[in-house]
Parts: structure tokens; C-alpha cells; sequence
């Protein structure tokens, strides 16, 4: 119970997190990507404060033997780039070009109502049901 109560809390601060930052809000995404026009640096900037807090914590926290509420740590052994990780990350960038939301943006932007929102996370969750089907078991 410990787990869940910890990782709603996280998806709370994470979600706090992108709606102060406007990470929530398509504009922004698509005008980051903007490179040959007006382009928007504060995308640029939530990575960056992002960065600052997991680079030196990361090695820090993979000290410890195993995490706090966890047996182990879930890390993935994969280590070389294959088709389905290009192509699905290849999805992935022209969605979010194209959209302007990725999964937790878009998530979090469901509080809004908004019908485009709720149209893309419909689809976004159609679209994992689809990729579920062509994937080895």
C-alpha cells in the first residue's frame, strides 16, 4: 500500500509539476520544436532544471543495495538499439510534434476537460492496445 500511496504522490508532483511549467499546454511543445521560427526556449528549461536534480541523485540513489519501498531496483538490461526502439521512438517524436503532448502532459491535461485532450489520451491508449497486439509475449 506503502508503493501506491508514494507513486500517487509522485504522479501528483510530477502533474503540479508540468501544468506550472505549461508543459501542459500544446503551444508550448510546438513552439520548442519551432527551431526556424519563433522558437519557445522553456521547454528547454523544464529539462534542464529535470537534469539538474536527476544527474547527480541517479548515482547517488543506485548505491544503495535496493530502493526504500521495492525488493529490487526494475532497470532495464537492454543495451543496444533495436528496430522497435527507433521506430517506436520515431512514433513517439511525430506525435508529439504533431500533438504537442506526450503521455504525462497529456494525462495531466485531462483536468482540463478539454475535448482535443481527452480525443488525444483516447487515442494514445488505442494506440498501446494496438501496439500490445504485435508485441512477443
Amino acid at each position: 500500500m506503502a508503493q501506491i500511496a508514494v507513486a500517487f504522490a509522485v504522479g501528483i508532483i510530477f502533474a503540479v509539476g508540468l501544468a506550472v511549467s505549461e508543459m501542459i499546454n500544446p503551444a508550448r511543445v510546438i513552439g520548442f520544436l519551432d527551431v526556424a521560427g519563433r522558437w519557445d526556449p522553456t521547454l528547454l528549461l523544464v529539462m534542464a532544471g529535470a537534469l539538474a536534480v536527476t544527474v547527480p541523485l541517479f548515482p547517488l540513489i543506485l548505491r544503495r543495495s535496493k530502493p526504500i519501498l521495492a525488493a529490487q531496483f526494475s532497470l532495464p538490461t537492454k543495451t543496444r538499439l533495436d528496430p522497435p526502439l527507433v521506430i517506436g521512438a520515431a512514433i513517439f517524436g511525430a506525435g508529439w510534434g504533431l500533438a504537442g503532448f506526450c503521455p504525462g502532459p497529456a494525462l495531466a491535461a485531462l483536468a482540463s476537460g478539454s475535448a482535443s485532450v481527452i480525443l488525444f489520451v483516447v487515442a494514445m491508449l488505442v494506440g498501446q492496445w494496438l501496439a500490445s497486439r504485435f508485441e512477443a509475449p
